[in-house]
């Protein structure tokens, strides 16, 4: 007679991980460099399309041995290996294949267009014209469009803790948009436990030519977002812009995904419509996000 050998559980969950297919996927990838950024550990890219992964696209990499980002420049051309897991992505092996051009000496700004020019890679949208917002700041009100078509505005919110972050579906790495909506719904699940339970999200899609309200709505299920407590928004760039400006976030207006570049900003607004916090980047924790969603609650100062 046979016998079935059984394993205790982590003996399994070890066997699994030492399974082919287990470990990181990775692409060899090719672009031009258009910034190094080495206090945030990273490299932005125009990149080639990385098939069975994404179309063309400019992202910011990381990489795990900072030192490499010394011997990179803007304007290089490069070949890299991309490691991505589920929840984390990193880059090395980096090679130069094509040196940037020496500066040319700098000529008179030609005055900016009326309109913006289609897929215009140097056309990062930031509206000088807004005030810079800071803590204790009232929210001016805007207007958006939710994921079931319907019209909405920052100051519905009122009597409830509003957070507000931008974010673009077509954003693949798991380190940065993902990352970000994970970890919101992270936050979400830890304030339905431990409270205070008046809050609503509202992540804004800075790419509303393609992220049309059916597209958010399909996004957000992917994250089995609670439309009562999570809006996914798209609206026009002239409301997306200045909202997004107010706090220093920048994009690409009018692009293609290769042409796309961005940073990331998560604002936490107080139920009075004042400014409690502002979060760059995405590298905050639920946990973070969750106790300064507590402190705005009260009407209280900004968390730190």
């Amino acid at each position: 007679m046979q016998r079935r050998l059984a394993f205790p559980l982590p003996v399994l969950l070890v066997l699994a991980l030492l399974l082919p297919g287990c470990g990181p996927k990775e692409y060899d990838v090719r672009g031009v460099i258009k910034e190094v950024r080495s206090a945030e550990g990273d490299v932005v890219i125009r990149h080639d399309p990385i098939p069975g992964y994404m179309e063309a696209m400019t992202m910011p990499f990381r990489v795990r041995d900072a030192s490499v980002l010394s011997n990179l420049q803007a304007g290089d051309t490069v070949a890299f290996r991309l490691s991505v897991t589920r929840s984390e992505s990193w880059s090395d092996r980096f090679q130069v294949i094509g040196k940037a051009p020496p500066a040319a000496n700098p000529s008179p700004a030609p005055e900016a267009p009326a309109k913006p020019v289609l897929n215009d890679p140097s056309g990062v949208s930031f509206y000088k014209d807004v005030p810079e917002l800071k803590p204790g700041d009232l929210l001016p009100r805007y207007t958006l469009t939710n994921q079931d078509g319907r019209a909405f505005a920052t100051d519905d919110f009122r009597g409830r803790v509003l957070v507000l972050n931008f974010i673009f579906t077509r954003c693949p790495l798991p380190d940065f948009c993902p990352r970000e909506s994970m970890s919101l719904a992270s936050a979400i699940r830890q304030l339905r436990r431990a409270g205070p339970t008046n809050f609503h999200v509202v992540s804004v899609s800075f790419d509303p030519d393609h992220d049309t309200p059916k597209v958010l709505a399909a996004y957000g299920r992917r994250y089995d977002h609670n439309p009562a407590e999570w809006t996914f928004a798209t609206g026009a760039f002239d409301n997306i812009q200045p909202l997004g400006s107010h706090f220093g976030l920048y994009f690409s207006r009018a692009v293609t995904p290769d042409n796309m570049n961005h940073n990331l900003r998560t604002v936490v607004v107080r139920p009075d419509g004042k400014v409690s916090d502002i979060i760059l980047g995405n590298r905050w924790t639920p946990g973070q996000l969750a106790e300064a969603v507590a402190v705005a609650a009260t009407n209280g100062p900004a968390a730190r």
